[in-house]
C-alpha cells in the first residue's frame, strides 16, 4: 500500500483545490442559504470530467482510481459538502452501476449522457425501507413489453436535478431481499412523480426528495441486470459509496480543523492567543490524530477496492469511524470559535451541520458496526 500520492494525483488534488477555491468557495454559504447548488456547478465539474472518475475512458469516463476519486471528493467537500455529495452520489451509485451491471447497449444509450452532463440518482430507501432494503414494498409487475413500477421512494439524492434513475422494486414478493430487481428510468417518465425537496439540516444545497411511482411503464431493456440481482446490485455499489461518505468526512473535518488553527492564532484572550492554551492546543492536537486516523482508513480500503481485494469491513470502517470523527471535529471547531462558531458568518457552523448526516446516510453507524462485527465472526479475527 502506498501512501505518498503519485505526481498525476498531486496534479488532480491542486487543479480540484484551486478550481473549488476560485469558483465554488465564495458561493458555497449561499448555497446552503438558499438551499440550492445551481447546475451551473455541476455543469463545471462536468468539463473537467467528474461526472465520469469511476468510467473506463473507452466509454467516455475518465477512468481514474479509488483513490484518485476520494482526492476529488474530498477536495470539493472542504469547500461545499453538498455539492460532493451530488458528485459522489453520481460517481459511486449512479453512473457505476450502469456500467457494471448495464448491457452495451444500455452502456451506449445512457454512458454518454453521464459522464457529460446529467447526474444520476440512486434510489433504494423507502418511507418504511431504510436500512432495512429487504422490506422495500414498491413493486414491479412484468408484463409482455414492459414492467409496471407502483410505490414511493425517499431520501433521493439529486433527484431533483438528474436525468437518469436507479430504482430498486420487487418482482417476487416471496424471497425477501432476493426478490429485488433494479431499473434505469429517464427522468419524464410518465408516472414518475419528482416531489418537493427535504428541508434538511445541513447538506441543504443538494436536492434530496420524494418518488412517487403511480403505474409507470419501463421498457423490459431497461432492466438493469437479471431479475432479482438488485440486492447484490445495491450492495455491490454502496461498498464504494460508503467511501465516498468517508472522503466527502475527510473534506469537511479537514476544512473545519484549517479554520479552527486560524481562529486560534488570531483571537485573544488573557493576553495571548488561545493557540498558547493548553485546553485549546489539546483539542487542536486530537483533531488532527482523527484527522490522520481516517485518511488512513480511507485510503486502505480504496487500495483493496483497487487490488481486487474484499474491502467490504474496511469500507465500512472507513466510513463509521470518519463520519464520527467528522461530527467530533466539526463539534469542537464550534467551541474554538466559542460564540462567533454558532452564527452562520463562520463557516464552522454550517460545516458541523453538514457532517452530522454522515453517520446516517449510505448506512448508518449501527448498521456499520453490524457488516464489521458479522464479517469478523464469518471471516475470524485476523491480526
Amino acid at each position: 500500500m502506498q501512501l505518498d500520492l503519485s505526481a498525476d494525483q498531486v496534479l488532480i488534488r491542486d487543479a480540484v483545490r484551486d478550481l473549488c477555491a476560485r469558483e465554488f468557495g465564495p458561493q458555497a454559504s449561499s448555497w446552503d442559504r438558499e438551499a440550492v447548488v445551481p447546475r451551473q456547478a455541476v455543469a463545471r465539474l462536468a468539463e473537467q470530467g467528474f461526472l465520469g472518475m469511476a468510467i473506463p475512458e473507452d466509454w467516455g469516463g475518465v477512468g481514474y482510481d479509488s483513490r484518485t476519486l476520494l482526492i476529488v471528493l474530498e477536495e470539493i467537500a472542504r469547500v461545499s459538502a453538498a455539492l460532493a455529495i451530488m458528485i459522489a452520489v453520481h460517481n459511486s451509485v449512479g453512473a457505476l452501476p450502469v456500467f457494471r451491471f448495464g448491457t452495451d447497449e444500455q452502456r451506449r444509450r445512457f454512458l454518454p449522457r453521464l459522464v457529460s452532463r446529467e447526474l444520476a440518482a440512486f434510489s433504494l430507501s423507502e418511507p418504511g425501507a431504510g436500512s432495512d432494503a429487504g422490506a422495500i414494498e414498491a413493486t414491479a409487475t412484468r408484463t409482455e413489453q414492459h414492467y409496471v413500477l407502483r410505490g414511493s421512494k425517499n431520501w433521493v439524492t439529486n433527484g431533483e436535478q438528474a436525468g437518469v434513475y436507479l430504482i430498486f422494486a420487487r418482482t417476487d414478493k416471496a424471497v425477501g431481499s432476493g426478490g429485488l430487481t433494479a431499473f434505469i428510468l429517464e427522468r419524464g417518465t410518465p408516472g414518475l412523480v419528482v416531489g418537493k425537496a427535504e428541508d434538511k439540516m445541513g447538506l441543504r444545497g443538494s436536492d434530496t426528495v420524494a418518488l412517487s411511482l403511480e403505474e409507470v411503464k419501463v421498457p423490459l431493456d431497461q432492466r438493469l441486470g437479471a431479475e432479482g440481482e438488485g440486492f447484490k446490485i445495491a450492495m455491490s455499489m454502496l461498498d464504494a459509496g460508503r467511501i465516498g461518505v468517508a472522503a466527502q468526512a475527510l473534506g469537511v473535518m479537514g476544512a473545519a480543523f484549517e479554520e479552527s488553527v486560524r481562529y486560534a492564532q488570531q483571537r485573544r484572550a488573557f493576553g495571548q492567543p488561545i493557540a498558547r492554551q493548553q485546553a485549546v492546543q489539546f483539542k487542536l492536537a486530537e483533531m488532527e490524530r482523527r484527522i490522520q486516523a481516517s485518511r488512513l482508513l480511507i485510503w486502505r480500503a480504496a487500495w483493496l477496492k483497487d487490488t481486487g481485494q474484499p474491502y467490504t469491513r474496511e469500507a465500512s470502517m472507513a466510513k463509521l469511524y470518519a463520519s464520527e470523527a467528522a461530527t467530533w471535529v466539526t463539534h469542537q471547531a464550534v467551541q474554538v470559535h466559542g460564540g462567533y462558531g454558532y452564527v452562520k458568518e463562520f463557516a464552522v457552523e454550517r460545516y458541523y451541520r453538514d457532517a452530522r448526516v454522515m453517520e446516517i446516510y449510505e448506512g448508518t453507524s449501527e448498521i456499520q458496526r453490524l457488516v464489521i462485527a458479522r464479517s469478523l465472526l464469518k471471516d475470524g479475527v485476523k491480526v
